[in-house]
């Protein structure tokens, strides 16, 4: 990855009156570069992803708190139902990419989504403000065991699916939308592209950050209502920021063929129907020539080859699939142990918004007499992590790797995922630790609501899983959006987000499996309601111990990983 530039410094080199090929501006115009895109465009798309970040932040990081405080539902109940939603949040997207990419194109299906968005949050808001069954009369605290009334249930999870259909559209297409503006054929702009994902992330944790230590608090000691309430507003504020750099943008030009998913599809059928039909030898003989794009890669895969030829087993071939189909359909194959190996880190980045909130709300969160710091608000520490580890990693990791290794980005994005995998099992490790430490601390002193140990015992595992995103997070996004075919980038994204929702199911699959074999006989599980009584520190070592494993894997698919030209 490039440099962590200052988007000022993309100046006059960029300015050049040239057209950008494949792109034309809002008139339907061939777009110019002097006059389209480029960090112009780039603030006004940021800017609408922090906004949706705000709201999203604002939702999911307390989010079990309030299941577990108005809604009234058990701890365990409560993470697998925020692992579920998390988990369709991330999945939903593969959805909202198809439409952008086959039908509505990126610019009008972020315009769709953000205005579902906003209703979304309205209704979420409306919920909020309806009083709670389970409210007691004292300090604005919550019945640990009530039955909430049924209409504010069905109008919560109602208006958080509504979000969840609303984010579909709006989260692979913002940021695919973002790098388009960049032209990847220009040295200059292809650096900053590479740049851009990084100010992308780093703005997020800064909004994210925000959201911890402002709505959090709102949320706990004021209203929820207004703590959702004012997320919603910054969903509208970033739709109509977004909106206004219109003319600004850089759109794809909407190809007359197929959608790129069709072609795939059609290329995987014709691989299939020509299984059994032999290689003729104008096939052999030109496939020797070397013709097919990505040559390098023509040895992976080559029963797709097949593809190409005609379905009476002539010498004619590339009339139903063109080479280029083959290609992408091989680009998207070789994606799939690199994906699967990631899974395990989706899981542990779902424990952050679930279990360690959870024991954080057992410690002592005093920083100031009379100020108890919200314990969703301790998630501040991973976006504050993320903040101070990426110039870190730009200005001098980047610089000493890539004298090491002569790669001009100092390691490859394959290795830069790896090292993130590596430090999210250690988070798990840390996490395992502590909480053997706090349980320890439990039995000293009994079995009360809250134990006197300092809730910055949490510290490390929130660093370590904050350093990891810094690698595994931004090299996945950057991956996915440069290995798949250009007109699948939404797709490509997608697939990066499904990680975290796959994960997030797994864990929520794994947290009622577990409840389940650990409780019974009069026992309490790992998960019990009151987390002095559970076992999170065996759920962590268990974390850890599967995400060795599949780091073990994820070396040895990149090893032999085939880079897109």
């Amino acid at each position: 990855m490039a440099a962590l530039t200052s988007p000022d410094d993309a100046g006059a080199p960029l300015m050049e009156d040239t057209v950008v090929d494949g792109c034309v501006d809002y008139r339907g115009l061939p777009a110019l570069k002097s006059k389209s895109g480029g960090w112009r465009s780039a603030y006004f798309i940021i800017a609408v992803e922090m906004a949706e970040r705000f709201a999203y932040y604002g939702i999911l990081s307390n989010l079990i708190s309030y299941l577990t405080g108005p809604l009234g539902q058990s701890t365990a109940t409560a993470a697998e139902n925020v692992n579920v939603w998390s988990g369709t949040m991330s999945l939903l997207p593969l959805f909202g990419a198809f439409v952008a990419d086959s039908f509505l194109g990126r610019y009008r299906t972020i315009v769709v989504a953000s205005l579902i968005y906003v209703l979304g949050m309205g209704l979420l808001t409306l919920s909020a403000m309806f009083p709670s069954n389970c409210q007691t009369t004292t300090n604005n605290k919550f019945s640990s065991s009530c039955s909430p009334y049924q209409s504010q249930v069905i109008l919560f999870f109602f208006s958080l699916y509504m979000v969840a259909l609303g984010h579909s559209g709006h989260k692979p297409c913002v940021q695919a939308f973002g790098a388009d503006q960049f032209d990847g054929q220009d040295p200059q702009e292809c650096k900053l592209r590479s740049s851009f994902f990084n100010w992308w992330y780093f703005g997020i944790c800064v909004v994210s950050f925000l959201t911890y230590l402002v709505v959090n608090y709102i949320q706990d000691n004021l209203s929820w209502g207004f703590g959702f309430g004012i997320t919603c507003v910054s969903m509208i504020v970033g739709l109509l920021v977004f909106l206004l750099g219109t003319k600004t943008y850089r759109y794809g030009i909407k190809c007359e063929e197929k959608s790129p998913l069709a072609r795939i599809g059609r290329a995987i059928v014709a691989a299939v129907r020509n299984r059994g039909i032999a290689h003729s030898a104008t096939f052999v003989e030109e496939e020797a020539r070397g013709i097919m794009s990505h040559h390098q890669s023509s040895d992976q895969f080559k029963f797709l080859n097949k593809a190409l030829l005609a379905p009476d087993g002539s010498n004619e071939y590339g009339k139903v699939c063109s080479i280029r189909d083959v290609e992408d359909v091989k680009a998207l194959l070789r994606l799939v142990p690199i994906w699967t190996t990631s899974l395990v880190y989706g899981i542990v980045c779902a424990q952050s918004s679930t279990f360690f909130t959870k024991q954080g709300a057992t410690m002592d969160r005093s920083i100031a007499p009379g100020f108890d710091i919200p314990a969703a608000s301790l998630q501040s520490i991973i976006s504050l992590s993320i903040i101070l580890t990426m110039p870190i990693y730009d200005r001098a990791f980047v610089p000493l790797a890539r004298v090491l290794t002569g790669k001009p980005a100092g390691i490859t994005m394959l290795q830069r995922i790896g090292a993130g995998l590596f430090l999210s099992a250690m988070s798990m490790v840390a996490a395992a630790l502590v909480e053997m430490k706090r349980l320890k601390t439990v039995e000293e002193y009994g079995l009360v609501v809250e134990i006197p140990m300092s809730v910055w015992w949490l510290l490390p595992q929130y660093v370590l899983i904050g350093v990891s995103e810094t690698f595994a997070m931004v090299g996945l996004q950057e991956f996915f959006y440069n290995q798949v075919p250009i007109e699948l980038r939404s797709v490509g994204l997608s697939l990066n987000l499904s990680i975290y929702g796959v994960g997030s199911f797994l864990s929520s699959f794994l947290i009622s499996a577990l409840e389940k074999i650990t409780s019974g006989d009069g026992r309490d599980s790992w998960f019990a309601d009151n987390l002095n009584h559970a076992h999170l520190d065996y759920f962590y070592w268990l974390l850890g111990g599967l995400n060795a494993i599949g780091l073990i894997a994820y070396l040895h698919f990149s090893k032999s990983y085939i880079y897109k030209l």
